[in-house]
């Protein structure tokens, strides 16, 4: 039998994997460099790539339903998209 994953599924995954990728070649380059101020760069700018991610991989998933979802649901996710990103950012 034949399981068909949809376009934006497999997409969202993806994302997800290179960001797990990407976070662990952080790990790495953490250890190889051994240092606290080096360690706390690459940490900062993990917290720029995390967000991004979050915001595509969910631009591929409304994509991705963009036929079966109302206008006002749409209006619904990007709030709390925007409410997860304020409540998350540094300051």
């Amino acid at each position: 039998m034949f399981v068909l994953l949809e376009k934006a599924v497999i997409g969202m995954a993806l994302l997800r994997i290179l960001s797990g990728s990407i976070e662990i070649f952080a790990a790495c380059l953490m250890i190889r460099f051994n240092e606290i101020e080096k360690a706390l760069i690459i940490n900062s700018s993990l917290a720029l790539i995390g967000p991004i991610i979050l915001i595509v991989s969910t631009a591929v998933g409304l994509f991705g339903m963009a036929d079966s979802i109302s206008f006002g649901k749409f209006i619904w996710i990007f709030i709390g998209v925007a409410c997860i990103l304020y409540g998350v950012r540094s300051g």
